[in-house]
Formats: structure tokens, sequence, C-alpha cells
């Protein structure tokens, strides 16, 4: 991911964690540790996503968010201990574009963060992504093994294009879930299984080996040729 996140939170141990983290991924992190602070950043600085803390010294979260939106559209994460249905709704009505509950898992701020960047228009798609000999044409979301199309129905292909933007990290099915349908995953059910089964048998019907990986207990990734 290519993009460039303010992160505003008073723990130095959380803002250490996701810094490092979302670096790891490809990311350019400014940091902010109190309301004052993160008031001056954004309004000195453009950035792709914000996430940010309610609870903060000075200036709340709350302020932050109304007052980034007199001038700004920034997506803006919400990472924070309080859980009532009050204050999520209260800050989505502010301008918020999703609300993490802490503890949080890395990987679903990250899946989050590509959701919300998606759909706001920050993030592009590349012009192709590989692994291996299996190529994909994000943008009509083509994929072809060697010279020869493979053909996959529009859920399929959002998983594979997932799966290939990030192959080495582990997409458990709430986080697949919640990427491609666009829906939050709230209870167990088949839809995921069935369509990374699907998935499965065609590329390797294509390529003839397996090149998505179950990680037990875990979730999903790629395997094979990189």
């Amino acid at each position: 991911m290519n993009a460039r996140i303010a992160i505003i939170e008073d723990d130095p141990n959380i803002r250490r964690i996701l810094h490092d983290f979302l670096s790891k991924n490809g990311c350019t992190i400014s940091e902010a540790a109190d309301g004052s602070a993160a008031s001056a950043l954004l309004s000195e600085e453009q950035f792709d996503l914000v996430l940010m803390d309610l609870m903060l010294p000075g200036i709340s979260g709350e302020r932050l968010i109304a007052e980034l939106r007199t001038h700004s559209r920034t997506p803006v994460i919400v990472v924070s201990a309080r859980s009532m249905l009050e204050t999520k709704l209260e800050v989505l009505r502010l301008g918020a574009d999703d609300y993490i509950l802490k503890p949080f898992d890395l990987n679903e701020v990250l899946v989050r963060m590509e959701v919300v960047l998606r759909r706001t228009g920050v993030s592009q798609p590349p012009d192709t992504l590989t692994f291996g000999r299996l190529t994909a044409f994000p943008a009509d979301k083509r994929f072809c093994w060697d010279d020869k199309p493979i053909s996959l129905t529009a859920k399929e292909s959002d998983i594979l294009l997932l799966l290939m933007k990030h192959p080495q990290k582990v997409y458990s099915k709430a986080n697949l879930y919640e990427s491609v349908w666009n829906e939050e995953y709230c209870c167990e059910d088949n839809t995921v299984n069935v369509h990374v089964s699907n998935l499965r048998s065609k590329l390797k019907k294509a390529s003839g080996c397996d090149l998505i990986e179950t990680v037990w207990g875990i979730g999903y990734r790629m395997k094979g040729e990189e």
C-alpha cells in the first residue's frame, strides 16, 4: 500500500506498533501524540488517510474530526477502546469513515484501510500484479497464467487481487469478507470458503499447481511460485 498515513494516538506503544507494521506495508507515516499537535499536523500536511484515537490530551478526537471536515475530505478511521454504539454513531455522523475497536488485529486494520482508500478513490490499482507466472490486470480484472486467460467471477477476482497484492499476508475469512463484500462479518458461514474453493480449483486447472494455501485456524494466502 503506497499511502501517506497520519497516526493520531497518545499511547506510544500503540503508535510504535502501527508505525512499524504500516511502514513494512509500504506506508509513509506521520504521528501526533495529542490533540493540539494533531490539529497542527492535519492543517499543515495532506494525507491519504488518518488513524485517529478519540481520547486524546488537549483536543478530543471528535473535535479533530469535526475540525478536519471543515476543510478536507481525507478519510478517517477511528481506532478507540470506547465500545458504546452511541459513540460509534456520533463519530460516523461527524464524518469518520470507519471505526475499529481496541484491542485490534493489525491485519484487520490494514484491510479496513484498503477498503476505505478504495471506496474513497484514493488508492488506485497498479497496471499489473504478478505472482510467479500468474499475472493480474486490476483495472479490468483480467488474469493470465503465462499468456492463457483465466475466467473468474467478480468475487473470485476480488479475492485473488487482494491475495496477490500482499502474497505473504494471511487473510482471515472476516478480512476477506469485509474487504470483498464490503459488509461487516458478523457470523460464521460458508460464503468465503465456497468462493475460495472455486477460485483454487480454477487456478489449479490453469496452472497445474495449488496457488492458494490454507493456513489452518487463521485463513488464506498465496503459495507456490513467487
